[in-house]
């Protein structure tokens, strides 16, 4: 193998995967900055999910969020909360109720009406992130859907699907921490752009 060329071709599929982004998510991006600017505004929160390292992603981006990703901004924390992250919820819920409904039972647990779920899934096709979606469709809530692919699934069961255009699920991965650091620096900015110091 020719890791030398390997590793450009990686940099170089990336960087064009991220052009493509840019020609077929922007406009979806924009609606998801605009829908969770009005979470924010009426008091309401995020709660996200996803598997494997999807779920690495909803605790980056509910981080982001909840501490903040522009350190130009003095801001209060928003409310995000990733529900990847408790292994006696996650493994009682896998045990009790079967893995593909703790997602569902913790956004009907923690989710209200006026409250937007991430819901990320590489594939669009994740049993338990399918039923986490109808579960926040139950609840009133609206859905962002960080996809890949064709979207699977879950595109049209989505308020607002966010489609990375690849089947390269490292690239979808890729793609969705970088559209999730854009939506909530844009996010940051449109509520408190005013306090950058």
């Amino acid at each position: 193998m020719d890791k030398i060329k390997f590793a450009a071709d990686s940099l170089v599929e990336s960087a064009e995967t991220k052009l493509k982004i840019k020609d077929a998510c922007l406009e979806s991006i924009l609606k998801a900055v605009d829908l969770i600017v009005g979470l924010y505004r009426k008091g309401n929160k995020l709660l996200l999910c996803g598997n494997g390292g999807s779920a690495a992603d909803c605790q980056h981006i509910a981080t982001e969020f909840m501490i903040r990703l522009n350190h130009q901004l003095k801001r209060p924390p928003l409310c995000a909360i990733a529900l990847t992250t408790d292994s006696s919820n996650l493994t009682a819920g896998a045990n009790d109720i079967g893995f593909e409904n703790v997602f569902a039972r913790n956004v009907q647990g923690l989710g209200n009406k006026g409250d937007v779920l991430i819901a990320i899934s590489t594939s669009g096709n994740s049993p338990n992130i399918i039923k986490a979606v109808s579960m926040a469709h139950e609840k009133g809530m609206q859905v962002i859907g960080f996809l890949g692919g064709a979207g699977g699934n879950l595109k049209t069961n989505v308020d607002i699907p966010v489609v990375v255009p690849s089947s390269n699920v490292q690239r979808i991965q890729e793609g969705h921490i970088t559209i999730a650091h854009i939506i909530c620096e844009l996010v940051e900015l449109e509520l408190y752009g005013d306090q950058v110091k």
